[in-house]
């Protein structure tokens, strides 16, 4: 595994826990962090001995409470530095500014984009509190499970902003749209119970048994099940939810079973089953094959 600044990862049992690790500052989010974090899940993509991912925070007060806002007035002031972080400006000449520029790009975008293209599955185990960028991080995470201390809020407006990290597509598919509406327009800080109720997370946990339970879905969800299937079922649910017609999805799915029904895994999996006995699935997700011109993609010729 990767040395790491600002989060640690660790695997057992073949899942892998990334945990932000600023719990001094309450494990607020840096561009080291977008960029560590991104790299670690390249790390799980290339493992095939990681089944599944677990997303949580150092110590019992925060999952991550945003954006580290050391920088004061300007901390979202990305023209006032982007020269700093890229030495093509994205500012023209005549002042205007060039959208398909890399240093443009949101930070909290583009983490949520690699998580959104995880090959694996993703469990996010909110420990603490989690606002702005430390909340829409978890959106492209399959199953959020809470802890009784656990606190959510889009406070984007609050800071004179706006939502970041794709939030405007996840969030009305995962609580609805006036649900989404509410918690953007208000910004207002909300319990686990509230987060539960409106679908966002899957359930609530006493701090002491929130890893347990993590744990214990991310086996439950990958024990029996052929890895590629379920990387490829990972891709295709959240692919189609954009999809304009069910044709795509018929479409897609049909490249898929095609693929699949022909594979070595579809043959253990059956014989498997009827010699009553547990299956050892010979197919790699390191090694999977590619059905859609969407999968995997990352704008800009990003690495």
């Amino acid at each position: 595994m990767g040395t790491y600044n600002t989060i640690i990862t660790e695997i057992e049992d073949g899942i892998m826990t990334l945990t932000i690790n600023r719990p001094d500052k309450m494990n607020s989010f840096t561009r080291e962090m977008m960029s560590e974090m991104m790299a670690a899940f390249d790390e799980s993509d290339a493992d095939d001995s990681v089944k599944a991912v677990i997303v949580t925070g150092a110590g019992d007060r925060a999952f991550c409470a945003g954006a580290d806002l050391s920088g004061g007035g300007k901390t979202f002031d990305y023209a006032a530095h982007g020269e700093a972080r890229d030495p093509n400006s994205p500012i023209r000449e005549d002042g205007s500014v060039d959208f398909n520029h890399p240093a443009t790009r949101d930070g909290g975008g583009q983490l949520v984009l690699r998580i959104f293209n995880s090959k694996k599955p993703v469990i996010g185990a909110i420990n603490g509190a989690s606002v702005g960028v430390g909340t829409t991080m978890q959106l492209p995470m399959d199953v959020r499970l809470a802890s009784t201390k656990a606190r959510f809020g889009f406070v984007f407006a609050k800071r004179g902003i706006a939502p970041d990290g794709a939030c405007s597509w996840f969030l009305p598919k995962i609580v609805g749209i006036s649900k989404a509406l509410e918690w953007c327009f208000s910004g207002k800080v909300f319990g686990a119970e509230e987060a539960k109720d409106a679908g966002l997370v899957r359930s609530i946990h006493e701090p002491e048994d929130l890893m347990p339970a993590a744990r214990a879905l991310a086996k439950e969800m990958t024990a029996e099940s052929a890895p590629v299937s379920v990387s490829l079922t990972r891709q295709m649910l959240w692919l189609m939810l954009g999809a304009d017609h069910p044709m795509e999805a018929h479409k897609f799915d049909s490249q898929v079973i095609w693929s699949r029904g022909g594979s070595a895994d579809a043959k253990e999996g059956v014989t498997s089953f009827l010699e009553k006995r547990a299956p050892d699935y010979p197919c790699k997700v390191s090694e999977r094959p590619h059905f859609s011109p969407w999968m995997d993609e990352r704008p800009y010729g990003e690495k």
